[in-house]
């Protein structure tokens, strides 16, 4: 047993903060980059966000100049030239930013500030003409507020016999007066809503519209069958004809099981490019969709706020500085790096760009890192959450990278091109004689596409496709 002291030489990645916060902005979607970036100029007063100018494109954006100026960023030093820093960055232009159309090409204000009406709105403007007395009318907000997504009348942890009485208590008015107004209110528009499940539903729908006792019968007794498409046990149990089920279940199918289906609850989600591809004659362009994205600079106000300070609030502003200048810097570099990586995407799909998914090309990761020069995890965290928009529509940049399936006697095919021959066979199909999993497996070795039947029924699901079965119409 001894003692003894080794050198050794290693070399590994270190995570530093710069490193990490770089990796984070460069994973973040672009909404919530915009937050991230918002929080942060909250947090450090040395950010400001530069109003928008028309300054000429040779003045220098910020981040040539954040990297074009060393003695201002040098990292390793612990002190920094504050006057010549802030001298060089106190008129600083904007990141340019691509205009697609005047002021005269966007919406007005009208079209802009109006959002969707609930269902609760909608149904309280109906309340509000009827001869309600004012307990009736307290209850029925108590409806409005405690319907789904669907228009149903639920309450989580009750079953729906116990919800009209529950309500009826807490709203102070008799039980079977409740039911009344519940039942006045299921006939409001749109028909069926408040309802406490599909049956009951369906069957006021039925008796609004006036249809027939056999239409009744099955929505009351004979649901699951009908879900099932076995009609005939349905006719042979109420002892009709087939045909007259048929009938029957084509009216049922007109119906709504989710009368709020039109009305929304959310604020709507919308998607914004973050690259746009133009196509300029025979050539594509990529370029960077820097609308709505907060034009960072350091503010002049520390010129004049840092001399004559403690040391202690010279390190405090130096190390806000630090902190901006690496923001700004990475926001940077995750827009080159998007469009960089989304220049390899269009050079290696073009056939998508001209002609559609039909031409969409086998492409993994490694095929884009290899020539971009990037690691794979790097790539992935570009495409995740990104979005481009090009001439045939918005896509995320994940959407392009697809397995590839065996083609006889030619190159491979995109798992991505299949789907959509599998989506293009289903939708000319005959209703009444659909194709199987089977039937589409010839079709596509027909076209020299060699794929196992479950790998078409597993693109069929990924597709929301039902099975040959479920697919069937009998009218």
């Amino acid at each position: 047993m001894e003692l003894k002291q080794q050198l050794k030489l290693s070399q590994q990645l270190v995570m530093t903060p710069q490193l990490q916060q770089a990796i984070k902005l460069l994973q973040m979607s672009r909404m919530e980059l915009v937050e991230s970036v918002r929080e942060e100029m909250l947090e450090n007063p040395v950010l400001e966000e530069q109003a928008e100018t028309n300054d000429s494109p040779k003045d220098n954006v910020q981040a040539e100049s954040v990297d074009g100026d060393n003695s201002a960023a040098s990292d390793n030093s612990n002190d920094i030239d504050w006057e010549r820093y802030l001298e060089n960055h106190a008129n600083q232009a904007p990141m340019p930013t691509i205009r697609r159309g005047d002021n005269d090409e966007l919406p007005g204000v009208d079209q802009t500030a109006t959002r969707a009406e609930t269902i609760a709105e909608h149904l309280t403007w109906q309340l509000q003409m009827t001869d309600f007395i004012e307990e009736e009318k307290n209850f029925a907000a108590l409806v409005f507020g405690n319907l789904d997504e669907r228009g149903y009348l639920r309450i989580e942890g009750l079953e729906p016999s116990e919800v009209v009485p529950k309500l009826a208590q807490e709203a102070e008015i008799d039980p079977e007066d409740a039911e009344e107004v519940v039942k006045l209110i299921q006939r409001f528009d749109p028909v069926g809503v408040a309802s406490r499940d599909l049956k009951e539903c369906l069957l006021i729908q039925a008796e609004h519209y006036g249809m027939d006792m056999l239409v009744r019968a099955i929505i009351e007794n004979h649901i699951s069958d009908l879900e099932k498409r076995n009609y005939n046990a349905i006719a042979k149990a109420l002892n009709f004809s087939l045909e007259d089920v048929y009938d029957a279940a084509e009216l049922i199918g007109g119906l709504e099981p989710r009368p709020a289906r039109s009305f929304t609850t959310e604020d709507p989600q919308y998607i914004t490019p973050d690259v746009y591809v133009h196509k300029v004659g025979d050539k594509y362009f990529v370029v960077s969709n820097d609308d709505g994205m907060p034009r960072l600079r350091i503010s002049s106000f520390y010129r004049s706020a840092f001399s004559g300070e403690s040391t202690e609030a010279k390190e405090y502003i130096q190390n806000k500085l630090r902190s901006a200048q690496w923001l700004i810097r990475s926001i940077d570099q995750r827009r080159k790096t998007i469009v960089r990586v989304t220049e390899c995407i269009v050079e290696k799909q073009k056939d998508f760009f001209e002609k559609g998914v039909a031409h969409l090309k086998p492409m993994i990761l490694r095929d884009v890192a290899e020539t971009v020069e990037m690691h794979e995890s790097t790539v992935s965290r570009v495409t995740n959450n990104k979005y481009v928009h090009t001439p045939q529509g918005i896509f995320e940049l994940k959407y392009f990278f697809n397995s590839g399936i065996r083609r006889s006697h030619t190159e491979d095919i995109a798992s991505e091109s299949v789907k959509q021959k599998i989506k293009k066979f289903i939708a000319d199909e005959d209703s009444k004689s659909p194709l199987s999993d089977q039937k589409l497996v010839e079709m596509l070795s027909a076209q020299g596409i060699v794929i196992a039947r479950r790998t078409v029924a597993k693109y069929r699901e990924m597709l929301g496709i039902l099975s040959s079965s479920k697919r069937k119409k009998y009218f």
